[in-house]
């Protein structure tokens, strides 16, 4: 029997497993003890990698569908020049950026990487990653205010904070490996801010229970209130930032008398927060899709940066403004897809940059890629009207996940050619697709994964590949042989020489990983390693394996100081009135399930713990009112004109005017608006207004 370590790819904690394989078969599966992001923890998703593609349609040889509307195997050298052909011709009639693609931050980092040389560079197509759902608020937010997408902290400062305030964060389900970090921490006082009761708030000790969308005005105000009660770090602010009188002059106008009927909450209550923050001397911030996934969560995200850097809580332990990923490997696509900026960083404009990325890749400059893509949006927009023709869809699953998923739906049937490559044939996008291309599942591939903490974690193949079988790697690379790349493909032939090339590519960045190598990350006795978090120079000594930055106080800005940004409050483009009278919020529904529950539905039933049917909490006061009894099957009609089914659990973790969905089930998303965050546009998933309709 063999014991390999390898990463789970399914959320952002980035644990690693041990799998024990005999026989070609993996025999158990169980967390690794040692490694520093889940030190022996693991939760049921990932303690059931093994199970993957036992459930579903499974197919080792690519779907052609044809005139019939059956799908039909086909060879994978038929694909693949079948692939070449449809989109080079959609080329050839509609123009270069009629075809586009999609991709996730659910497959490795050479993979997206590979992506972003075929499509990106060569293809010269626009391409935008899923993680635009959930991460693209926090990038822009860290790239505006820290000059770079670097978080700053390590997953241990969860465990040396003597205060700890989630933000529209619900870790005890989203990341539970992590929330039995800070449950650890016996001294620290743990406070969430969320419209629900959810299963974090019930645990903490305080539970702010702002009305929807009042978050970004709680924020303001507790900056006015701690500057006006000159509880602020004066010297830090002098030193390490710009921009302070601007927004103290700013939050000046947010008071906790003006501000109760936006917020709902007391000026007591607002004033015992802020002094909260000012008694502790440890104090992190934490956010995730609550704040992201918003019309305005930039200038959110941003406020809670604010409100670490105005009290001194950044780039020392137990502190932090820090953002918690969904995606396994999010942080990956962030910074090495090729689609908003370079390879490593940098804007696609930057002279500089482009001659760097050039030489490391060992190509012609006027072969880069020469602007940032469309976002995500745009694409299915664009589908819709009919200027992208082909779409090429890797590991995602948009006619579920998207936001106003029905507008998937009417961009996939308006395309003449629609690729979808994933693990499974029977996903709600794959069945809609002209051309499937599978692929393996993680524990058959090699690769890196980047995790939340900026953690490069080694993934090992655990058992061999079948006849027919290839990973994402090879069918990328192939597409891209099938294409004519023909030498521009000599440098990317194994995902460890791709690694090779985004070392060269990440040098003198943030990001740097030019002292990271396989070797390393598996460690040199092969038995495994804790994996290194970025950046990692060479000829650096990794002296820790957690490690934070700011610590010296220097940003990644041109002046080195981080900024205060801001903004003015927005208005909810989709906010309750009359004849929509409740607000519907979604989010994750338990520990087992994971977006669209196409991976996670291989758990076994006897560990299941959650409904079949799509499902909605109601509170009993509104249950009581509209005459509505558990597990009673109503219809939820949104703002934007759609209606679904869903069975009612009462339930008094939600407030009277407020309902709560899992996004789990494709009926969610079918509610939820077309609104994006201006700068990041990143759907507003969250507080759309719904009326209920008893059948």
């Amino acid at each position: 029997m063999k014991k390999i370590q390898s990463t789970c790819n399914i959320c952002s904690i980035g644990c690693n497993l041990d799998f024990y394989v005999e026989d070609n078969k993996i025999t158990k599966v169980s967390p690794t003890k040692n490694y520093p992001v889940n030190k022996g923890l693991a939760c049921i998703k990932g303690l059931n990698l093994d199970k993957e593609q036992i459930k579903g349609e499974v197919t080792k040889k690519p779907l052609l569908r044809d005139e019939s509307g059956n799908r039909n195997e086909i060879e994978w050298d038929e694909a693949f020049e079948l692939f070449a052909k449809k989109m080079s011709d959609i080329q050839s009639k509609y123009g270069t950026e009629s075809v586009a693609f999609i991709s996730t931050g659910q497959i490795t980092t050479e993979e997206i990487a590979l992506l972003g040389h075929v499509a990106r560079n060569f293809m010269k197509i626009p391409g935008d990653g899923n993680t635009r759902q959930c991460m693209a608020t926090s990038v822009v937010a860290h790239k505006q205010s820290f000059g770079f997408d670097a978080p700053p902290y390590t997953l241990k400062d969860a465990e040396l904070s003597d205060t700890i305030i989630f933000i529209g964060s619900n870790p005890a389900i989203a990341h539970p490996v992590f929330w039995a970090r800070v449950r650890k921490n016996k001294d620290a006082k743990i406070i969430v801010i969320d419209p629900r009761k959810s299963e974090t708030a019930k645990y903490a000790d305080e539970w702010i229970d702002i009305k929807p969308k009042g978050d970004l005005t709680l924020l303001y105000t507790l900056a006015n209130v701690l500057i006006e009660n000159d509880w602020i770090d004066k010297e830090y602010i002098k030193q390490y930032s710009e921009g302070f009188e601007e927004f103290k002059n700013h939050v000046s106008k947010f008071t906790p008398e003006n501000s109760f009927e936006k917020i709902g909450i007391s000026k007591e209550r607002i004033l015992n927060l802020a002094k909260t923050i000012h008694d502790g001397k440890r104090v992190s911030f934490w956010w995730t899709m609550g704040v992201n996934q918003s019309y305005e969560g930039v200038r959110t995200a941003q406020a809670i940066i604010n409100l670490a850097v105005m009290t001194g809580n950044i780039g020392r332990p137990g502190t932090g403004a820090n953002s918690l990923t969904g995606q396994s490997n999010a942080m990956g696509s962030r910074a090495f897809s090729n689609t908003t900026g370079l390879f490593g960083g940098g804007d696609f404009d930057d002279i500089l940059r482009r001659k760097a990325v050039s030489k490391a890749l060992e190509v012609n400059e006027s072969l880069l890629a020469t602007k940032a893509t469309i976002p995500y949006n745009v694409i299915v927009e664009k589908a819709i009207a009919g200027e992208i023709k082909g779409l090429w869809v890797i590991g995602t699953n948009p006619r579920h996940s998207w936001t106003n998923n029905s507008e998937f739906k009417k961009a996939a049937e308006n395309l003449e050619f629609l690729v979808v490559q994933d693990i499974y044939a029977d996903t709600h996008t794959s069945k809609l697709s002209d051309l499937f291309l599978p692929s393996v599942p993680i524990i058959k591939k090699e690769g890196t994964l980047i995790n939340l903490e900026r953690r490069v974690s080694k993934v090992n193949p655990v058992i061999p590949k079948e006849e027919d079988e290839l990973t994402d790697y090879e069918i990328i690379f192939n597409i891209g042989k099938a294409l004519g790349m023909g030498k521009l493909l000599d440098n990317w032939k194994t995902p460890k020489d791709t690694f090779e090339l985004l070392k060269k590519c990440s040098k003198g960045m943030p990001c740097d990983i030019t002292g990271i190598t396989y070797e390393l990350l598996e460690g040199e006795d092969r038995t495994g390693s804790g994996g290194i978090q970025w950046p990692f120079r060479e000829s650096e000594a990794l002296e820790e394996d957690e490690r934070r930055l700011y610590e010296n106080g220097e940003y990644y800005t041109p002046s080195k100081k981080v900024k205060f940004l801001f903004g003015d409050i927005s208005k909810n483009p989709v906010a309750q009135y009359d004849e929509f009278p409740y607000i519907l919020n979604s989010g994750r529904g338990s520990v087992g399930q994971w977006h669209t529950s196409i991976r996670t539905r291989e758990i076994p039933d006897k560990l299941k713990t959650w409904p079949e049917k799509a499902y909605v909490y109601m509170n009993p006061k509104l249950a009581s009112k509209l005459k509505i009894n558990e597990n009673e099957n109503v219809i939820i009609e949104s703002i934007n004109n759609s209606r679904a089914k869903f069975d009612v659990k009462i339930n008094d973790m939600v407030k009277e005017d407020q309902l709560y969905a899992p996004i789990h089930y494709i009926e969610t998303n079918s509610l939820t608006p077309s609104v994006y965050d201006p700068f990041s546009k990143e759907p507003s998933f969250k507080t759309v207004a719904i009326k209920i309709l008893k059948k």
